[in-house]
């Protein structure tokens, strides 16, 4: 019997401007059902996404990255999310939006340890 879990995961991207397709990858979404498991990391590099929209808002890219983390965590910083499943809240998360910070396709992997994942995905795929 194998102790990995299959675990989902997404990217989350810094569009500036819509109209032109440019992205930075500024953070990960994993959820791991078996494990009731989800979680968020973000770095924003903040020099890569000037280089893209010298006028981009940072301080309002900076809040959105960091209400997704909130969002995974739950609790009161969640909102109306606090109270809802892992699950529920990675789906609500990574529905398609139309802002600046959007989420990327859906991708799969097996995991024993779905909080280091996290971090593995982040420094692959961010940093």
């Amino acid at each position: 019997m194998s102790d990995r879990h299959v675990f989902e995961y997404a990217l989350l991207r810094v569009v500036p401007r819509v109209e032109r397709g440019e992205c930075v990858n500024a953070g990960v979404l994993v959820y791991c059902r078996p494990e009731s498991f989800v979680a968020a990391r973000t770095h924003l590099d903040e020099a890569r996404l000037l280089a893209l929209d010298p006028e981009v808002d940072l301080p309002g890219v900076r809040a959105a990255l960091r209400a997704v983390e909130d969002v995974c965590a739950g609790g009161d910083a969640a909102g109306q999310a606090a109270h809802d499943d892992a699950g529920r809240r990675f789906r609500w998360l990574i529905a398609p939006r139309s802002t600046i910070v959007q989420p990327g396709p859906v991708h799969t992997g097996l995991t024993a340890d779905p909080a280091a994942e996290v971090e593995r995905l982040l420094d692959l795929l961010v940093r």
